[in-house]
């Protein structure tokens, strides 16, 4: 990764201008790319599709301290679709909670940053999560630890639509709305997708709103990449007295005009495929 990454991009303060947000995420795009294309193959249209949710989620609503990753009373993150880590790493560098330099080591032998997100790269990493739909239950031993010490911190989980098909999720959810736990936010990353092609066609687990409000949670649909609705949407979960969900539809190869709306959850991507894709976002800058 190159000028996405540097001291300009790790501001000591929480961001909330819509524009300055939409320019960090555009950045972060470029970086998915850049990470990935070394392999010819990786997780790149959930990463970019996920752009905009990690760069409001680190960038203008999480407390964070990168002079001290390990602050207690930080706010915790917990990605539960362990694998989309191109976007991961490259947030978490760009925040200045990783060596820049170090993720460029992406998914090579040895490295920490393994396309799963694993405790080995450090604090940031708050729970190893390879395995599908356990994000949240681990989510809810934090928020409810968070609580019982009087601790300010707040938990938020990433979940992808598909982990929505296993069943420990729904066991967790119905803990979470049960315990009440208002330092506990869901983000569901609805991109349509999993591994065997579109979730309807695999299993279909709409509404997804209504069921989890059912559950006793305070759940809402929103357009994924909508940043002043995802600032909004953030505010509110605050202010409630139960956990918040908030389910962004998000559009799988967001920013890359020949990839968006592709449903590969493992993109093959030859170079020719990732300069086009660095040409097209660096355009997209260019006439912002």
């Amino acid at each position: 990764m190159t000028s996405a990454i540097n001291s300009e991009r790790q501001p000591a303060a929480r961001i909330r201008d819509p524009q300055e947000l939409a320019r960090i995420a555009r950045f972060l795009r470029r970086d998915v790319i850049e990470l990935v294309a070394p392999t010819g193959q990786g997780y790149i249209q959930q990463g970019l599709g996920a752009a905009d949710l990690f760069t409001v989620l680190y960038f203008a609503e999480m407390r964070l301290d990168p002079s001290d990753p390990d602050w207690p009373d930080r706010d915790r993150f917990l990605l539960s679709t362990a694998h989309n880590t191109a976007i991961f790493y490259a947030t978490l560098a760009a925040r200045g909670l990783v060596d820049p330099t170090a993720v460029n080591d992406y998914c090579k032998d040895g490295s920490p940053f393994e396309v799963n997100a694993s405790e080995r790269v450090g604090t940031p990493i708050e729970a190893t999560l390879g395995s599908l739909g356990q994000g949240l239950s681990v989510g809810i031993g934090m928020a409810l630890s968070a609580r019982r010490h009087g601790s300010p911190s707040r938990v938020y989980v990433v979940l992808g639509d598909g982990e929505l098909q296993e069943g420990q999720l729904w066991e967790a959810a119905l803990l979470a709305g049960s315990l009440k736990l208002s330092n506990l936010c869901l983000i569901i990353d609805d991109n349509r997708m999993q591994v065997e092609g579109h979730i309807d066609k695999v299993v279909s687990v709409a509404p997804i709103a209504a069921k989890l409000s059912a559950f006793g949670w305070a759940a809402e649909e929103i357009d994924g990449h909508d940043i002043p609705a995802l600032l909004a949407a953030l505010d509110r979960a605050r202010e409630r007295d139960r956990p918040t969900c908030l389910v962004a539809a998000t559009l799988a190869g967001k920013g890359v005009p020949s990839l968006e709306g592709v449903l590969a959850h493992n993109l093959k991507m030859p170079p020719e495929v990732a300069a086009e894709a660095l040409a097209a976002l660096a355009d997209a800058e260019e006439a912002k």
